[in-house]
């Protein structure tokens, strides 16, 4: 698979005008928009027939163009997972449904598999700036509340363990789950965040307090907000009532209506404007037919789109797009376009650290669009000012 380079290498000289009835990001709604982008970064912006001119011009003509999607939290599609030798098919079915970002999410495995899967996508990132890295979603979980891992994989965030997970993630690992009440848990989040790490609060069945001492420890994500953890509880709040209090913190959120009724959804997006990232937590049937599929060493199966690990009802990951999520957040879970926009683009770039040149169209930043038709199905996408097929 061929990727755009973030730089513009090749492209600088060329400027493209794109035109659409409306663009939308995080600040909001602008009618007949256009956008200049040169190279691989969008250099103006405006509105009306005066645009500058350019050698050439895409006409969305009813489009609503918008940011491209950026995906925290996904492992995989297309029959592929980010564990498997090779994985294009998987980035080529969230490329087409808007997500021009990744990060690439593992399940609890050994160590030395971990590491294996980890130079893997450095490797494809080396050579694919689309590629943001990776998110090793275990080992560090309760086995009380695992989902989709398999328990014999998971560990305690020994130092030893830590130390071994950061040298084989230097320079792509992005993000690391960990249940805060572990032996360890909160040292863990500090040795991680100290190396640049995001950490996330998740696969838990940690108490409040437990909680909010993983994020005044830097922890700075809910990993899917109400799934694998306690239930917010009037006497017992836990780790859902602390991330909605804590302003640094951003609830990721798989919104497909089947993970979290969109009542919920509504209450979440309500109670943290502006911190909610809507994930896909995709497993390799995102894209493809109901049937058999892996997830990590665990047999999975999918009925009706509904991927559960097989034999039980525990559902194992989802097979979202991002391009439905946004459907859905608009037309089941209340949110307005431009805040359903930056659930899927300013928030999770902020998230990351890039939110100076991710998740906006405006003047310096990256030239990742999506051309949505009115009903918000995908029609274009760009990534780094390239067309993506």
């Amino acid at each position: 698979m061929t990727a755009p380079s973030d730089s513009g290498s090749g492209l600088e000289a060329r400027r493209t005008l794109v035109r659409a009835a409306r663009v939308v990001d995080a600040a909001g709604v602008v009618d007949d928009g256009w956008v200049l982008l040169s190279g691989g970064v969008i250099e103006a912006v405006g509105t009306g027939a005066e645009a500058p001119e350019a050698p050439d011009v895409v006409d969305l003509g009813d489009a609503v163009l918008t940011p491209g999607f950026i995906d925290l939290h996904g492992h995989g599609g297309g029959g592929a997972a980010y564990e498997d030798d090779s994985f294009d098919a998987a980035l080529a079915v969230h490329r087409a449904h808007g997500t021009t970002r990744s990060v690439l999410s593992l399940v609890a495995n050994p160590v030395p598999s971990l590491a294996a899967s980890l130079d893997r996508i450095r490797t494809v990132a080396a050579s694919d700036p689309l590629v943001l890295g990776a998110h090793l979603e275990g080992p560090f979980l309760s086995p009380h509340n695992k989902g989709a891992h398999e328990e014999s994989f998971l560990v305690d965030p020994t130092p030893s363990v830590v130390d071994a997970l950061l040298d084989a993630g230097a320079g792509v690992l992005r993000q690391v789950t960990i249940a805060p009440e572990l032996p360890g848990a909160l040292d863990a989040v500090r040795r991680f965040v100290d190396a640049g790490v995001v950490v996330a609060v998740g696969h838990t069945v940690c108490s409040y307090d437990q909680a909010r001492a993983a994020f005044d420890a830097s922890a700075t994500v809910l990993t899917h907000a109400c799934n694998a953890m306690p239930a917010l509880h009037h006497r017992a709040p836990g780790p859902i009532a602390a991330a909605l209090e804590n302003e640094r913190v951003t609830l990721e959120l798989i919104l497909d209506g089947v993970h979290v009724h969109p009542a919920v959804a509504r209450v979440l997006l309500r109670a943290a404007p502006g911190r909610v990232a809507l994930i896909t937590d995709a497993m390799g049937a995102a894209g493809s037919p109901d049937g058999s599929y892996t997830l990590g060493s665990l047999a999975v199966t999918v009925n009706d789109g509904v991927a559960r690990v097989a034999g039980t009802d525990t559902i194992a990951g989802s097979t979202l797009t991002q391009d439905a999520a946004l459907r859905l957040a608009v037309s089941g879970a209340g949110a307005s376009l431009p805040e359903a926009v930056a659930a899927l683009t300013s928030v999770p770039a902020t998230v990351l650290g890039l939110g100076d040149r991710l998740g906006r169209i405006a003047p310096g930043y990256t030239a990742d669009l999506v051309a949505l038709s009115p009903a918000l199905e995908v029609q274009r996408v760009w990534g780094a000012g390239a067309p993506l097929p």
